[in-house]
């Protein structure tokens, strides 16, 4: 009765080894560096942390917070804002290129 027990308990160990060779296969490797794609969430996340990163406590909550929570600007938004401030307005030539490029990297 222990020699069959063993045999079964081998044979089910050796049959289940295929299925969990196969199932880590789709997974990244993790050993390698391989991480899965960010998402829109964790970009944001990122970048708002790396914007608070001189900020602690309360403070950097609140920013933490506001900035999580702004949506971001589509590309026609920024350039009506930036077209409506008084600098771009004065500005002429390359000094309102110089300007426009500045505000629309922001």
């Amino acid at each position: 009765m222990k020699h069959l027990m063993t045999v079964l308990a081998l044979s089910a160990a050796c049959l289940s080894t295929p299925a969990f060779a196969t199932s880590h296969k789709e997974a990244p490797d993790m050993a390698k560096g391989a991480s899965a794609p960010m998402g829109k969430q964790q970009s944001k996340m990122g970048e708002c942390n790396k914007d608070a990163a001189d900020k602690k406590g309360d403070e950097r909550k609140a920013f933490m917070k506001e900035c999580l929570s702004a949506k971001k600007m589509s590309q026609q938004e920024k350039m009506k804002s930036c077209n409506a401030d008084p600098k771009a307005k004065a500005a002429k030539g390359d000094e309102r290129k110089a300007f426009m490029k500045e505000c629309l990297s922001k």
